[in-house]
C-alpha cells in the first residue's frame, strides 16, 4: 500500500488563500502588517522569497490567527517571549465576542491598526492613554470596570519601570488610583 506524501503549502500560498477567504484586500492587509502594496503582491506572487524577517512573519500570523512556526521560513527568536495578561485577556474576548483579528482590527483607524497587531503579537504593551484602553476594551465589549482593570495594570507596569517602587509607596499609588477610578467611573455615567 502506498502511502501518499503530504506536501506542506508554501508560505506564499498560505497568505494568497488567507486573503481570498477572508475577502481582505491586499492593500488592508499591507497596512495591518506594516509593509507597502507591492510587498504584499510580490508575496503572494511568489516573484521574491518569502519574508524571514521575524516581526513582519510575527505580524502575518498575528493578523491570520495562527502561530508563526507554521511558516517554514520563521525562526524562533533566541529571547524568551514575556506573555502580557492584558494580550491574553484581549485574546479572550475576541473568542467570546467571536470576533476575527481582521474585524477587530478593522474597528480601528487605519493609522491605529498596525499598532493593534504589535499589541496582538505581544510585541508591545497596551498604550498608557486611558481613552486609547476604553477604545480597545469598548471595541470588545469589556465591562468598564475591566477596561479600567487593564488601564491601570499598564499605569502600574510604567511606573515600576521608571523606577518607582509600587509596593513602598502604595499609599501614594492606592491613592491615585481611587482618585482616577472615582474620576473615570464618573465620566462614564
Amino acid at each position: 500500500m502506498k502511502t501518499k506524501q503530504i506536501i506542506p503549502q508554501k508560505s506564499s500560498e498560505k497568505v494568497s488563500e488567507f486573503l481570498s477567504k477572508n475577502a481582505l484586500h491586499k492593500k488592508d492587509f499591507a497596512e495591518m502588517i506594516g509593509v507597502t502594496l507591492s510587498y504584499v503582491y510580490n508575496l503572494t506572487d511568489n516573484s521574491i522569497p518569502f519574508s524571514t524577517r521575524g516581526t513582519t512573519i510575527e505580524r502575518i500570523a498575528a493578523v491570520m490567527e495562527v502561530e508563526p512556526e507554521e511558516f517554514g521560513e520563521y525562526k524562533i527568536p533566541q529571547e524568551p517571549i514575556l506573555i502580557d495578561e492584558s494580550v491574553e485577556t484581549i485574546k479572550e474576548y475576541l473568542k467570546e465576542n467571536k470576533l476575527s483579528a481582521i474585524s477587530f482590527l478593522k474597528s480601528f483607524p487605519r493609522k491605529k491598526r498596525l499598532e493593534m497587531v504589535d499589541i496582538l503579537r505581544g510585541a508591545s504593551p497596551l498604550p498608557i492613554d486611558y481613552k486609547e484602553v476604553q477604545l480597545i476594551g469598548k471595541t470588545l465589549n469589556m465591562p468598564n470596570e475591566e477596561i479600567y482593570s487593564l488601564w491601570e495594570t499598564r499605569v502600574k507596569q510604567v511606573l515600576e519601570s521608571s523606577g518607582m517602587n509600587v509596593y513602598s509607596n502604595s499609599g501614594l499609588v492606592n491613592t491615585m488610583f481611587d482618585c482616577a477610578k472615582k474620576y473615570l467611573m464618573q465620566s462614564m455615567k
